[in-house]
């Protein structure tokens, strides 16, 4: 098996996601589904479990409660995942994914997860950095629950400064405009375009633009790397190492879900083996655009990683 560093995954706010399909989608009427997909969702445990599928290893934090919460707990051990189990103040929440076979469409409901105290939120930053391991990698993915402070990733980064563990963060909304504009820094920074043009206030529509972007954000303090995704053409990162850019492999789009997720865990694998920032990024790249093909919650298929990553194309800016 290949060398690695140590990756722990964090999700505070994981689901139970389920996933069916609809001849049409219409209001005020009883819309028959196909028999669902049930998985555990949530942006850490499918960073974990896209490590596992390309050959890596990883510990999955992650905060579960009541009746949905065990049988999530159950369904990571029989994927084979090491977990490491946090208590949440109340029921791990569900989410609902539905096709439409009429227009193609998918429509994504998503419930909020249960509300956080200042008690609950101080015991989950001490138990992440008890267990974050000397120079490896924590991964901080998907949304926070209700009540855990947007300057939380911050206070992470702090509490992890003695055990020289590099966090990495991608998160969206109120969270990310606030660590935006931090001065403490996080090791990497991911965000979608989307995101990166809200933060702007402006359109990124060139590669060197979401470059330029990143960078700011670096020489500001957010970060000491950004990444930006630029969906169908591929992902930008700004650091140390200067701006690159991975080209995405052309392929048909079944499902953006967990496109993002399969993103950090290829670079935070490629990262954790050591490799340089470029393969790294076409790595992550190479997942993304192998987890679009597949339908509903599936993550990337190992196979199309490998054929995507040897045929990268990776630029510098």
């Amino acid at each position: 098996m290949t060398a690695q560093q140590p990756v722990l995954t964090v999700t505070l706010n994981p689901a139970l996601d389920l996933s069916t399909s609809a001849d049409e989608v219409r209001p005020d009427l009883k819309l028959r589904c196909d028999k669902p997909v049930v998985e555990p969702g949530g942006g850490g445990i499918n960073v974990s479990r896209a490590i596992k599928i390309l050959g890596g290893q990883s510990t999955a934090m992650v905060a579960l409660g009541g009746t949905t919460g065990t049988r999530i707990a159950e369904m990571l051990k029989s994927d084979g995942l090491s977990v490491v189990r946090l208590t949440a103040p109340g029921e791990t929440r569900q989410s609902l994914a539905v096709n439409d076979r009429a227009t193609g469409g998918q429509y994504r409901f998503v419930l909020p997860g249960p509300e956080w105290h200042r008690a609950h939120v101080a015991d989950m930053t001490s138990a992440i950095a008890e267990s974050a391991r000397a120079g490896g990698w924590v991964v901080v993915s998907g949304s926070n629950p209700p009540g855990v402070p947007d300057g939380f990733e911050q206070m992470l980064t702090v509490r992890l400064k003695d055990s020289s563990a590099r966090l990495i963060v991608d998160t969206s909304g109120e969270a990310l405009r606030v660590l935006s504009g931090s001065s403490t820094p996080v090791d990497v920074l991911r965000m979608d375009s989307h995101e990166a043009e809200g933060l702007a206030g402006r359109p990124l529509p060139l590669r060197s633009d979401s470059a330029a972007f990143a960078a700011g954000l670096v020489q500001n303090g957010a970060a000491k790397s950004v990444i930006v995704a630029r969906g169908a053409d591929g992902s930008v990162i700004a650091g140390p190492d200067g701006a690159w850019h991975a080209e995405a492999a052309k392929v048909k789009v079944v499902s953006a879900v967990g496109a993002g997720d399969s993103f950090v865990a290829g670079f935070v694998l490629a990262a954790a083996r050591g490799w340089p920032v470029p393969d790294a990024l076409a790595l992550g790249t190479a997942a993304a655009a192998a987890a679009v093909m597949t339908p509903a919650t599936d993550l990337c298929h190992a196979d199309d990683v490998e054929r995507f990553y040897a045929a990268r194309v990776v630029t510098r800016l």
